[in-house]
């Protein structure tokens, strides 16, 4: 058996961090004014550099995807993601994620969707 300081180790390391949301209304204005992005069907990801060792995750999701319960449905599975694929993501960057409205969110596609759209986006910061 696993002690308790060994369970708290390997969580925190998939924990998400106060350091890497994005809260400020600036720093969404910042990273929606470097107009770099990549969408689908399901979600619109905006990227920008932030002069980081790490990846930062903001939220931006409507009433136009639906009321108080799949808005936040629509937060834990994003913010689940960006914890559980956080290796798989550019780093060194701000990630916006605004979700479309009319998709039902589901774990599988969204993850799909958001490491695919932060590589496109990322991917558009390089070029310029």
């Amino acid at each position: 058996m696993r002690s308790v300081h060994a369970i708290d180790a390997t969580m925190s390391d998939e924990s998400f961090r106060p350091h890497e949301h994005l809260r400020r209304h600036a720093d969404f204005v910042r990273v929606y004014t470097r107009r770099r992005r990549a969408g689908d069907e399901r979600m619109l990801v905006y990227a920008c550099e932030n002069g980081l060792a790490y990846t930062r995750l903001g939220l931006s999701v409507s009433r136009r995807v639906g009321n108080a319960v799949v808005r936040n449905r629509w937060k834990r599975l994003v913010r689940e993601i960006f914890r559980r694929h956080r290796p798989r993501l550019p780093v060194g960057i701000d990630l916006v994620v605004v979700a479309h409205p009319g998709s039902e969110p589901c774990l599988a596609d969204l993850t799909k969707s958001l490491l695919r759209l932060a590589k496109n986006a990322a991917a558009r910061l390089e070029k310029n």
